[in-house]
């Protein structure tokens, strides 16, 4: 994408017509049956271009807000809008009595698995393809892997090896302790990315010019790029009555349709994180990629155990055995993917295998 002085209209119209077919949608009562109903298909035909150009939108606001505010501020900015959204969207859910005790973990458990196995893949992949070897600050990918090795275990595997609470449960003074030890862990997180050690995150990149009039530009970029991912989450949502549809015609398990809508929520950041790796710009990849894991768990974990304390609804953390395999496999094979700071084809190419097998397994249970 070419960024200019002007916003370009399409970055900022795409979107508002989004949320405006979100809504018309919600009014007429665009449901499971949209098929039968002309109206409804109409709907669904526009849905998938109004999707595409609102996750486009948000790459290109989340570029110019990278560009004004030098890393990892940029990127930062585009992980945490994300979760926030995903997370108001699981509240949304919660609040209405139509969550699954199983929502928060399957959620985290496909965001991890995708971003670490898919994204992580097609990063290395392209930036290997193109340009042989790529390099990044080890130290960053350090930091990143540690956080996620101890948030992913505090969250959806210690869990199922707790005895105060029956099941896949923590008690509520279990959830409480491991809520705020999260939530605690995340903060310091982003305390030493952005503040004490900036400079392990910031990559080669120029900061950006302190003379340049960038304030008002700046808060248009980052007001669009929270236009733009309201508009990819809430026309996600109608998609994944399209998804669940499709999922039942052609027999896959349900918990697939959550998998394929976790994946539409990641696409303006994997779209992000790609077009940088191909751009050189691994570190920014790493960035986006493993930032987004983190905040996942930093912030739905203790938001939605909150909310469920409140609420008092049965709240399943605990991963079956085989997806606790998975989850191992992939943060060792991680560790050492980024352990000596340098990547190449094959280093991609094993995280897309591990990619295609948790597909499959989500697919043929």
């Amino acid at each position: 994408m070419v960024h200019s002085t002007r916003t370009p209209a399409w970055s900022w119209a795409l979107p508002i017509v989004g949320v405006a077919l979100f809504a018309f949608a919600t009014w007429v009562g665009f449901g499971d049956d949209f098929a039968s109903d002309p109206l409804g298909i109409a709907i669904a035909i526009i849905l998938i271009p109004l999707l595409m150009g609102a996750v486009f939108s948000a790459v290109y606001h989340a570029e110019e807000v990278a560009h004004l505010t030098g890393e990892p501020i940029g990127t930062l900015v585009l992980t945490m809008a994300v979760t926030v959204i995903e997370l108001a969207l699981i509240v949304s859910l919660m609040l209405t009595g139509k969550a699954a005790p199983t929502l928060v973990r399957d959620t985290v458990f496909s965001v991890v698995m995708i971003i670490t196995t898919g994204l992580v893949g097609a990063c290395l992949l392209v930036g290997g393809i193109r340009y042989r070897e790529q390099s990044f600050d080890v130290t960053s990918a350090k930091i990143y892997l540690a956080m996620l090795l101890v948030l992913t275990t505090l969250s959806i595997i210690l869990p199922n090896y707790t005895s105060s609470a029956p099941g896949r449960l923590y008690s509520t003074s279990q959830l409480a302790f491991m809520s705020f030890a999260i939530i605690a862990l995340y903060a310091v997180f982003v305390f030493t990315q952005t503040v004490r050690h900036r400079d392990y995150f910031a990559g080669d990149y120029d900061p950006p010019d302190p003379n340049a009039e960038t304030g008002g530009k700046l808060i248009r970029s980052i007001l669009f790029l929270c236009v733009a991912l309201v508009a990819v989450v809430v026309l996600a949502k109608l998609f994944a009555i399209e998804v669940n549809a499709a999922v039942s015609a052609v027999g896959a398990p349900p918990a697939f349709s959550g998998v394929v809508i976790a994946f539409i929520v990641l696409l303006p950041e994997s779209i992000a994180a790609i077009r940088a790796a191909s751009r050189d710009n691994l570190q920014k990849s790493i960035n986006l990629a493993l930032g987004s894991s983190l905040a996942t768990i930093g912030l739905t974990i203790p938001a939605i155990a909150a909310a469920n304390i409140i609420l008092q609804k049965p709240l399943i953390l605990g991963l079956d055995p085989r997806d606790m395999a998975l989850v191992v496999m992939t943060l060792g094979a991680s560790i050492l993917t980024f352990g000596t700071g340098r990547t190449n084809v094959l280093f991609g190419f094993l995280h897309l295998v591990l990619f295609g097998t948790f597909l499959f397994f989500a697919v043929v249970p």
